[in-house]
């Protein structure tokens, strides 16, 4: 079996496979390949673009990945925010069934009936993006900042973070606070690669979590 799953930008395509890498091993020795693509080759555009590709392009090329061959997974991951990224949406419900149905109108344009396909391709998201993940590592989080502790500005759980003020938001504020730059692609792998992605679920039980319990459970 393997399983595809397609992020939004290269930082949390680095970010999962570092907080993953104990359970992407696990599953490969029992002859499951988990890999993650990023649907942008820069963090650039990951407010809008890439999200709007991810949202709407890859459930209709999905379509070709679990056809051939048909041991393969397709699995969705964007982040909530934005909202309204690709179609009208503002909760991860919303996000979810949106690109659902975009998954199935693009099985129904290409006439195809065929309730197997639908249970390989899966939907999760970020709330309301990676950076909620690095705010639950908080101790992981202070270790890369070089401090012992950090003045908590956000809410918790962190997934109760709001559309006005996002987690990536937040990081931003706190490495610009100790006179460091947040960059994505190196500090989320930094940061989640020390920490145990069975605690970050824990903090994270309504979109992120549902996700670990579907890798746990192939």
């Amino acid at each position: 079996m393997r399983v595809l799953i397609y992020v939004e930008g290269p930082s949390d395509k680095l970010a999962m496979e570092a907080l993953l890498a104990s359970l992407i091993y696990d599953k490969s020795q029992q002859g499951i390949s988990i890999k993650f693509f990023s649907v942008k080759g820069s963090d650039n555009s990951r407010g809008g673009d890439a999200k709007k590709d991810l949202v709407t392009k890859t459930p209709i090329a999905a379509i070709d990945i679990i056809c051939n061959p048909p041991d393969s997974i397709v699995v969705v991951i964007p982040d909530l925010y934005p909202r309204n990224k690709g179609f009208e949406h503002e909760t991860v419900q919303e996000l979810e069934n949106g690109i659902l149905n975009n998954f199935n109108q693009a099985l129904q344009s290409k006439g195809i009936n065929d309730n197997r396909l639908r249970e390989r391709f899966k939907v999760f998201c970020f709330k309301h993006d990676l950076e909620a993940l690095i705010l639950a590592a908080e101790s992981q989080l202070s270790s890369v900042l070089g401090v012992n502790s950090l003045t908590r500005t956000w809410i918790r759980p962190v997934e109760d973070q709001n559309h006005n003020v996002p987690p990536k938001n937040i990081v931003e504020g706190i490495f610009i606070r100790y006179g460091k730059k947040y960059k994505g692609t190196v500090d989320a792998p930094r940061i989640l690669g020390n920490a145990r992605y069975q605690d970050i679920a824990e903090q994270c039980p309504q979109a992120f979590r549902p996700f670990v319990d579907f890798l746990e459970n192939l």
